[in-house]
């Protein structure tokens, strides 16, 4: 049973729907005058009531912040009834290009280019303009060749909280000798990469930049459209 106020609860719920980006308890806090403490614990609240009561929407913690979105389970009647924001498609090349960029940042474009195994110079450019990926700087060591990471708004589109909630690589690790292969390309000195080597992305997937395509945003590979997945 609730034990916050329900106006204060009823006043977060606003706030809340009226967003269109994740909104951190303080935030909340500051408009409402209470304690992000108090705030926090509203938002646990509800989030609860929401899956106990399995609504048609939830309240996610992700980037940083809490956001409302519709349930998984619900996903096909509402695709039917309306057009998301994902009704421009990223396509299988930019959806490899972003799993490096995700799992090895700061990465350069050299260095996504040796684990996809083809230029990736316009499908970044792709991602960057839908907000998914930014430039972070320049590696010194990589003739000044510009670093790119993902954004908040890659957290957001995806659900995650922050980049831990990315899944283990291992679900996804190849073969053991394409794995070493994929390792010696990520081993050039144009970056540095993470502790996990990613194989999802490639093992020669670059080649096939004609495959199914992602429900997310302006397609930024070219004649790379087919199947669609859909997220939230």
């Amino acid at each position: 049973m609730s034990t916050a106020d329900p106006a204060l609860r009823g006043a977060v719920e606003a706030l809340l729907f009226v967003s269109d980006e994740p909104v951190t308890a303080s935030r909340i806090g500051e408009i409402l005058e209470v304690s992000a403490q108090t705030v926090s614990a509203v938002l646990s609240e509800l989030a609860e009531e929401y899956r106990a009561g399995e609504r048609g929407f939830q309240l996610r913690e992700v980037a940083g912040g809490w956001r409302l979105y519709t349930h998984p389970a619900y996903h096909d009647q509402i695709e039917q009834y309306v057009l998301s924001w994902d009704t421009r498609r990223l396509s299988q090349a930019a959806l490899e290009a972003l799993a490096v960029i995700a799992y090895h940042q700061p990465v350069t474009r050299a260095g996504v280019n040796a684990v996809r195994g083809v230029n990736s110079e316009a499908v970044i450019s792709s991602l960057i303009e839908k907000g998914l990926v930014r430039e972070l700087g320049r590696n010194p060591d990589a003739g000044n060749a510009i670093i790119y990471g993902t954004t908040r708004t890659f957290l957001e589109k995806f659900g995650l909280k922050d980049l831990a909630d990315l899944p283990p690589l291992e679900e996804f690790a190849p073969d053991p000798r394409t794995e070493e292969a994929i390792r010696e390309r990520l081993g050039s000195p144009t970056f540095t990469p993470s502790a996990g080597d990613d194989d999802a992305a490639s093992d020669g997937a670059g080649e096939r930049d004609g495959a199914s395509s992602l429900d997310i945003s302006g397609d930024g590979g070219g004649t790379d459209d087919a199947d669609v997945v859909g997220i939230d």
